[in-house]
């Protein structure tokens, strides 16, 4: 029987790269829903990106005049980039559809809700920020997250201690 290849499988797969995570906001924040935001960025941004020179820890979106803009993103300036590097801490402008800002600012006005940004990463060459509708925690909740964390960590060693030995 001769070898047949099909369209489908054929399809090229779509890469995404991770550039950084923001842990922090998860340890501070239940994610309730995640959204993808392009963002306007300068020639060495991108280049100090492909670096990985990005810190996310202490950063959130704020909603201006049916715009929506990142704040406390430290992207370093790139090594190479002299005159053209820009401020690294600079407000970043996200870059989403009007009906999807209009729905993210009024759920952050009813609700008391937060935008962080969780993610950052590179897709099909572009860069992208995953920002999550964030509501606060509780230290008892983080308490109660981080006793849960132990114990499954706890369980999963006992469970391969038990399977080393059988």
């Amino acid at each position: 029987m001769p070898f047949r290849r099909c369209l489908y499988n054929m399809a090229i797969t779509k890469g995404i790269k991770i550039i950084a995570e923001n842990r922090k906001a998860f340890h501070d924040y239940f994610i309730d829903e995640k959204f993808e935001a392009g963002i306007v960025l300068s020639g060495t941004e991108v280049k100090s990106l492909r670096a990985g020179k990005v810190n996310l820890k202490d950063s959130y979106c704020t909603v201006k005049d049916g715009e929506i803009f990142l704040v406390g993103v430290n992207i370093s300036p790139y090594d190479h980039g002299n005159r053209f590097n820009l401020d690294p801490m600079r407000t970043r402008k996200l870059l989403m559809h009007k009906n999807e800002i209009i729905k993210l600012y009024s759920t952050i006005k009813q609700d008391g809700l937060t935008l962080v940004p969780t993610k950052c990463y590179f897709k099909d060459s572009k860069v992208k920020f995953e920002i999550g509708l964030a509501r606060g925690k509780k230290n008892y909740d983080k308490r109660d997250a981080i006793a849960e964390k132990q114990s499954k960590r706890d369980i999963d060693r006992a469970l391969k201690n038990q399977n080393k030995y059988l």
